[in-house]
């Protein structure tokens, strides 16, 4: 979420960021082209002061033209600019440099019809720092109110641009710096928000994965998210009261039940001392009620599984599968079926190694089960990305796509396998002792024919780990 959030806000600040600093750049650059138009409109007021009293016609002995003529050089020759004063008929009453001429149209020319007019000259258009242009600046000389000559400034742009251009600069490392700011800011603000949302997901899948005693401190974020924080909190509080209601009624139901079912089962011992031996009546009632004890019995186990908390530790996988495979060979021996141990000599997960020992007999036992007399039975161990495996493949009949998507659940028996013994929840006990560790079981074809079990623990150390293994691995 951090990912999707972050950029938006970043975005949205860049918007902002540069909403202001446009209109502050265009800003600089009027502002340095106003203040060189204000120093031409000083230094043309200046010229007009002293084109002002040159007689007309000028005479060659005429002091003040020289002293005009002379200003208009020096002018130039220091600053660069162009400057002159020229009567109505573009003639030159003094100009610098000799060979400047008025331009016949463009800018320069509207420049002076306006001063012809009695006014100053318009200000000139922004001449931006990539335009190589230049500023015209023509004021009126009026004298006996009539406008007798105009005196034009023509200059050069060059350091006027070189100076917004740095005015530019300070104002992108100005927008830089409070970009780097903002995205800081943005860290932070996202973290403080998202921090509720993180530790409820971690929470959220603690409780999936069967931590249900997993919950959220709300200790930060906003009000909204602490508030949702101690709801989910309440949530989880109820939902574990009820499956613990649920636990502790099957675990009381299954305990209360069996001694009814002994005392059923002894009467019905005696019952059979007083008929004749081999009635049949008598064998199949003995036969029910102890598959109904190992139904009541497979109960219990399944209360408790769900109920207990993993003591997960760092197991050698490899060498736990070894174990279960060796104390299972006799059995498979005595059935004609060959039970193997593959894959690598040694592969480690975090696992609870009593629980992943139940779940390991569970599956060799359902596979040994249905795979008839001459054929395989091939444990593996290995590692598959994140986790370490022990995949278990027979050779029976298998089951149909249909049939695999309800393996694993309670009582549920294949319709072609009801003559075999058995309760049906033999693999949701396995299924609940892994889920418990943060492992899976996963079922599968075994090609051309039989079934495939996979068993699958983590292989680094999850979020929390019982104190009672190798450590405690904090989040």
């Amino acid at each position: 979420m951090r990912t999707r959030l972050l950029p938006l806000l970043i975005v949205l600040m860049a918007a902002v960021l540069l909403a202001l600093g446009f209109p502050l750049a265009v800003r600089v650059a009027a502002a340095e082209q106003q203040r060189v138009v204000i120093d031409r409109i000083d230094d043309t007021a200046r010229f007009g002061a002293l084109a002002q009293f040159v007689d007309e016609p000028v005479r060659a002995t005429d002091e003040r033209q020289r002293i005009l003529q002379t200003e208009l050089e020096a002018y130039d020759s220091v600053y660069g600019i162009r400057a002159g004063v020229f009567y109505r008929d573009d003639r030159a009453l003094a100009k610098a440099p000799g060979s400047w001429i008025l331009p016949a149209e463009g800018e320069g020319r509207e420049a002076f019809k306006e001063a012809l007019l009695g006014r100053r000259s318009h200000d000139p258009s922004q001449v931006w720092p990539w335009q190589d242009g230049r500023i015209v600046v023509a004021s009126p000389v009026v004298r006996d109110g009539d406008v007798v000559a105009v005196v034009v400034t023509d200059s050069p742009t060059g350091d006027m641009r070189s100076r917004t251009l740095r005015g530019w600069l300070l104002i992108a490392l100005g927008e830089a710096l409070a970009m780097l700011v903002a995205v800081g800011a943005a860290f932070r603000l996202t973290g403080w928000v998202l921090l509720p949302v993180r530790v409820l997901d971690a929470a959220t899948h603690d409780i999936a994965s069967g931590r249900m005693r997993s919950r959220v401190a709300a200790s930060g974020g906003p009000p909204e998210l602490r508030r949702l924080a101690r709801s989910f909190n309440e949530m989880a509080d109820n939902v574990e009261d009820v499956l613990e209601q649920q636990r502790a009624f099957v675990a009381d139901a299954s305990h209360q039940l069996r001694n009814p079912l002994a005392a059923l089962l002894l009467r019905i011992e005696l019952l059979a001392l007083e008929l004749p031996d081999g009635n049949e009546e008598i064998a199949s009632v003995r036969t029910e009620g102890k598959r109904l004890a190992q139904v009541l019995d497979d109960l219990l186990d399944l209360a408790l599984a769900e109920h207990t908390e993993a003591d997960l530790q760092l197991t050698d996988i490899a060498a736990l599968a070894g174990e279960r495979v060796a104390s299972w060979r006799p059995l498979a021996e005595e059935k004609g079926v060959r039970l193997t141990l593959d894959g690598a000599p040694a592969v480690t997960g975090w696992a609870d190694p009593i629980a992943l020992s139940s779940a390991l007999d569970a599956v060799i036992d359902n596979a040994l089960k249905f795979t008839p007399e001459g054929q395989e039975v091939r444990v593996t161990a290995g590692s598959d990305g994140e986790g370490a495996t022990v995949v278990v493949a027979d050779r029976g009949p298998g089951l149909t796509e249909q049939e695999l998507e309800r393996v694993g659940d309670r009582f549920w028996r294949s319709g072609r396998h009801q003559n075999i013994k058995g309760s049906g929840l033999g693999l949701s006990i396995s299924r609940a002792l892994l889920a418990a560790g943060g492992g899976s079981i996963r079922y599968g074809t075994h090609e051309p024919h039989g079934l495939r079990v996979t068993v699958t623990v983590p292989r680094h150390p999850p979020a929390r780990v019982s104190r009672t293994g190798q450590g405690l691995a904090e989040r």
